[in-house]
């Protein structure tokens, strides 16, 4: 089935395995996804993540986290969409819940966090929020 925009798919598709409790969620690979997976791992809000080979496509498996039942992640949000990209300077670049969550954004240097980018000096798309 082809998906319209792939991002907003992956991050569905976490926050319903994430609302259902499930521990595993599989969802098709690209390399985009594996970054933005990379990310979360290094924010600590999912345990680890695993490409699955397949004979037609390949299986990004995301192990979720969760803290006495409460899943790390409280919200998830695409924000720059396929018919409506939001584009942002290093110095316009926003706080997600003043600083609890993170922005993810797309770079010339690849997808980084808010912090990161603000750091480097770079601005570039709003992928999503994750709090």
């Amino acid at each position: 089935m082809s998906v319209t925009d792939p991002i907003a798919d992956f991050l569905t598709r976490i926050r319903n395995a994430s609302d259902a409790k499930k521990i595993l969620v599989d969802i098709p690979s690209s390399k985009m996804k594996k970054n933005l997976a990379e990310i979360l791992k290094k924010q600590k809000f999912i345990v680890d993540y695993s490409v699955v080979e397949d004979n037609k496509q390949n299986i990004l498996r995301v192990q979720l986290k969760y803290t006495n039942g409460t899943p790390a992640i409280g919200g998830l949000k695409r924000i720059s969409t396929p018919g409506l990209r939001v584009y942002k300077s290093s110095k316009e670049l926003p706080r997600v819940l003043n600083g609890l969550g993170i922005a993810v954004i797309s770079t010339q240097k690849g997808l980084l966090t808010d912090n990161d980018a603000r750091r480097e000096a770079l601005g570039g798309e709003i992928v999503c929020y994750i709090w």
